[in-house]
């Protein structure tokens, strides 16, 4: 219950959260970034490899609705890749 507290809060919730159960959002998970030239960009093809800011095992971002509200750490369940959430961020960051 303490996580679903933390997370209402993030999002701005409050008490009010079966107002919203039924509401579909974007949940996405970021495992770095990486600036580019437009000319770097248009040489991309197939197997062209960006290297991004982040390190192995470093957390990735995830974001509800372009907000960031928790880190996780990326895991593998049968053949796909899946997120454990490690911190609940207490206040929705962009």
């Amino acid at each position: 219950m303490a996580d679903d507290d933390a997370i209402n809060a993030a999002l701005g919730l409050g008490d009010n959260r079966e107002a919203v159960y039924d509401v579909s959002v974007e949940l996405s998970a970021v495992l770095g970034t990486a600036n580019l030239p437009i000319a770097q960009l248009l040489k991309l093809g197939r197997g062209a490899v960006v290297e991004l800011d982040r390190k192995v095992n470093d957390p990735v971002d995830l974001y509800v609705n372009r907000k960031r509200v928790c880190r996780a750490e990326v895991v593998v369940v049968e053949d796909h890749l899946a997120v454990t959430i490690t911190e609940v961020l207490k206040r929705a960051a962009d």
